[in-house]
């Protein structure tokens, strides 16, 4: 398991409008796709710079197309990077104010301190 894969993949979807469209769109299509092409990209190189050894386990891979962030949060991804992709991708779907972070919080809610690690 690489937390590392589990945070990039939150941090560059969350920040991309057609990634995370394409990601809401079509999860099963979507993981393995970015997985073979972003998972081996470095973060803040041009495009040429590429890493060859990353990739997600099956876990890992099934938490992210079923878009269970219990699941994830549980395997050490940080919880504010998941919070704000799955704000961007479900917020819409809720007509109460902050709807969507209250969920977030009440699935959460059965985790208690010390939280799961979230170190890289």
């Amino acid at each position: 398991m690489s937390k590392y894969l589990l945070n990039k993949f939150l941090f560059t979807v969350d920040r991309d409008p057609e990634l995370l469209e394409r990601y809401l769109a079509d999860p099963a299509g979507f993981v393995p796709w970015w997985e073979a092409e972003w998972a081996n990209r470095i973060l803040g190189c041009h495009e040429g710079e590429a890493s060859t050894w990353l990739a997600f386990d099956d876990r890992e891979r099934t938490a992210l197309v079923e878009h269970d962030y219990v699941t994830l949060f549980e395997m050490g991804a940080h919880p504010f990077l998941a919070l704000t992709l799955f704000i961007g991708m479900y917020e819409r779907s809720y007509d109460e104010p902050l709807g969507f972070q209250l969920e977030y919080a009440r699935k959460l809610s059965h985790i208690t301190l010390p939280h799961p690690d979230i170190a890289t």
